[in-house]
């Protein structure tokens, strides 16, 4: 099976028409008709619905699917292999969630450009299930993602951070923990609005939350912009704040307190580039990091 043959069929697909296909590929509509009656020789079965391109069959679905994955590869390794042919020291892509994109990486990437200022990075903050798919699928080299405690076994630890109460500075949380010991149960005075690391925190209180929160974001920068906004509270570790300070607050309840951990980890397929291996040891570990 040709990846052509993919590509013709994912256009065509999309494209909802023979015709239109054949002008986004630059072929005759018989030359794409041909290559699609190849690949569904190929495959064994039909892929669109009798007499109809705009309509695919289960099998047409899962090829679909898996058309746009091996197309998406390709098109992956042809800027890696350009970006290592143009840049002298290699390359990195590096996928991170959004809270070590903020409070880790610049000085990491600042401390890297010192010793290989000739290395092409590329960085994308995602969350820790997209992370860990980037990976497995060749899409990134290193990873950072969070894990609980219980959890902290798949990489390498770089970072131990407790988790906390995130609110606006003026908002019923802030006046409350200002008067008492900060716990889970400030939650109450506000809505929750929930993100993966509040799975982290081992309280009714947070779990209640969990279920009957309307309000659900994986990424931080919009998380914060929510807590501003004055739609709720969240939770996040207290570095994931720092250039909003003036307007939110972050408090550490201890019933109980609760870490979220940083870990680095990296595709294991194919050898370590040089370039990969010193941005690897650039990050911290544990140690370095207390």
């Amino acid at each position: 099976m040709k990846l052509e043959m993919l590509r013709v069929f994912q256009t065509t697909a999309e494209q909802g028409s023979l015709a239109r296909a054949a002008d986004a590929l630059r072929r005759t509509p018989s030359a794409v008709s041909m290559m699609l009656l190849q690949l569904e020789q190929e495959v064994g079965g039909a892929l669109f619905e009798a007499g109809r391109k705009n309509r695919l069959t289960p099998l047409g679905l899962l090829v679909l699917e898996e058309s746009r994955r091996a197309n998406e590869a390709y098109a992956r390794s042809v800027r890696a292999i350009r970006r290592y042919a143009t840049s002298t020291g290699g390359s990195v892509r590096i996928v991170a969630v959004p809270s070590a994109t903020i409070s880790m990486l610049p000085k990491v990437i600042l401390r890297f450009r010192l010793e290989r200022p000739d290395v092409q990075l590329e960085i994308n903050d995602v969350d820790s299930a997209t992370v860990r798919r980037r990976l497995e699928y060749d899409e990134a080299d290193i990873g950072i993602v969070s894990a609980a405690p219980e959890n902290a076994t798949e990489g390498a630890l770089i970072e131990r951070t407790p988790l906390g109460i995130v609110c606006r500075a003026d908002g019923p949380i802030a006046r409350a923990a200002r008067q008492e010991p900060p716990s889970w149960s400030l939650l109450d005075l506000e809505p929750m609005i929930i993100n993966p690391l509040c799975g982290m925190v081992k309280s009714p209180v947070v779990e209640r939350h969990l279920i009957s929160s309307v309000l659900e974001s994986r990424n931080t920068t919009a998380l914060l912009a929510f807590v501003q906004a004055g739609l709720g509270a969240t939770i996040l570790p207290e570095s994931a704040m720092r250039a909003h300070e003036d307007a939110l607050a972050f408090f550490q309840p201890s019933d109980p307190e609760a870490f979220r951990h940083l870990l680095k980890i990296r595709q294991t397929r194919r050898p370590a580039t040089p370039a990969v291996e010193a941005f690897w040891q650039s990050l911290p570990t544990l140690t370095e990091t207390l």
